[in-house]
């Protein structure tokens, strides 16, 4: 992993020589102010958002009445010592973000200290440099020790002070030997800090199976529990493997869409409940949701033959079982908007063969060759004439 771009920023291009730094950025940290254009005075107790490294973020007082803006680069109060971080957030909207958060407003919060100087950026530049070579050898360190864990990244305080080890771990680890060695093998403060398989796989980042960047490497910031439930009510099919995304686990989109088809359900018929037609039972196989079909083979539950009925035939033949009647299955068949005359599929666009186009090739060919064999016989015999 670069070191220069593991915090989401372009170290090369700050320069050291100023002291008051702006950088633009984007990422899944962003918060759109839709305020901003809003003319507001200076509080000294105004609280400001700072974005750090990978998701962390935190909340700093205003103590000294600096005038701050989104993307200033400053130094803020730390334990021990003090941490460089980039102004993400301010104003009306940092209150929501405590709202979200459930952080009370009024709660002591950590100092902003001031706008970095040219020294506090070297330091910075120093200890991101050295983030990677420190996860590489903590690594080992681990291995040696024999630890089940794994250290997936590095995070230097912005004066070299302290780090945050990142890991991932099944089970509970204890690694007060391990915060021992790595003290004495880096001379800083240690902290370990447990993070899951989605967290990592939104840290190093990658393509999904739709083919397109990760969302959880891009813009979602909170993770929220998925179940196989949500596969069930969309109808999926629960192969593990078209289900599980990079980190293993089940993919964050399964909950995009699963409240549509919850609203979507609420007035359909159990689909238990097997109907009792004329010909034997039938059994429910596949629900189409969004179409309102319902599809049942008869006679056998493991048969292929399916038949389609919509969800309001389904109700009324439910009906008819529990009055005693045997129902006769009448397949639903698809109709165009106006409903009067059922739909061609194959005169859909895009449903044509896939080698229509050959024949017409083919025939083209053709009349060039009888072309080109008539030419050469007329020049052939106007030759022969000549002679």
């Amino acid at each position: 992993m670069n070191s220069d771009t593991t915090r989401g920023l372009p170290i090369e291009n700050i320069d050291s020589e100023t002291t008051c730094c702006k950088i633009a950025y984007s990422g899944k940290l962003n918060v759109f102010d839709w305020l901003k254009d809003i003319p507001e005075g200076i509080d000294k107790n105004e609280i400001y958002e700072v974005r750090f490294k990978n998701t962390r973020k935190g909340y700093y007082y205003n103590t000294n009445g600096l005038r701050l803006s989104t993307g200033d680069i400053v130094a803020v109060e730390a334990s021990p010592g003090h941490d460089i971080g980039i102004i993400s957030l301010k104003g009306p909207l940092v209150l929501c973000q405590l709202r979200r958060h459930n952080i009370n407003p009024k709660s002591e919060f950590k100092s902003i200290y001031r706008k970095v100087k040219p020294n506090d950026i070297e330091k910075w530049k120093e200890s991101i440099a050295l983030e990677t070579d420190t996860m590489i050898e903590s690594r080992k360190i681990a291995a040696d020790l024999k630890l089940d864990m794994k250290i997936g990244d590095v995070e230097y305080q912005g004066d070299k002070t302290k780090a945050i080890f990142y890991y991932i771990a099944d089970d509970r680890v204890d690694f007060r030997q391990l915060i021992k060695v790595l003290a004495d093998r880096f001379h800083i403060r240690i902290e370990m800090r447990q993070i899951g398989a989605r967290q990592e796989a939104g840290r190093i980042g990658g393509i999904g199976s739709c083919g397109r960047e990760l969302c959880c490497s891009t813009w979602m910031s909170s993770f929220v529990s998925v179940t196989t439930t949500a596969a069930r009510y969309q109808e999926l099919s629960l192969n593990p493997q078209k289900l599980a995304g990079q980190c293993c686990k089940l993919k964050c989109c399964l909950n995009y869409e699963v409240d549509s088809y919850i609203d979507e359900r609420k007035d359909f018929p159990p689909s238990d409940v097997s109907l009792i037609t004329v010909n034997g039972k039938a059994y429910h196989q596949k629900t189409d949701v969004f179409r309102r079909l319902m599809w049942y083979s008869v006679g056998d539950a493991n048969s292929l033959d399916l038949i389609p009925i919509s969800v309001e035939k389904v109700k009324e033949y439910i009906d008819m079982n529990k009055r005693g009647i045997k129902v006769e299955i009448e397949a639903q068949t698809e109709t165009n908007k106006s409903g009067d005359e059922p739909i061609d599929f194959s005169q859909v666009v895009g449903q044509d063969s896939l080698t229509r186009f050959d024949s017409s090739k083919r025939k083209k060919k053709k009349h060039r060759r009888n072309n080109n064999r008539g030419n050469n016989q007329q020049e052939s015999n106007r030759s022969q004439q000549q002679s």
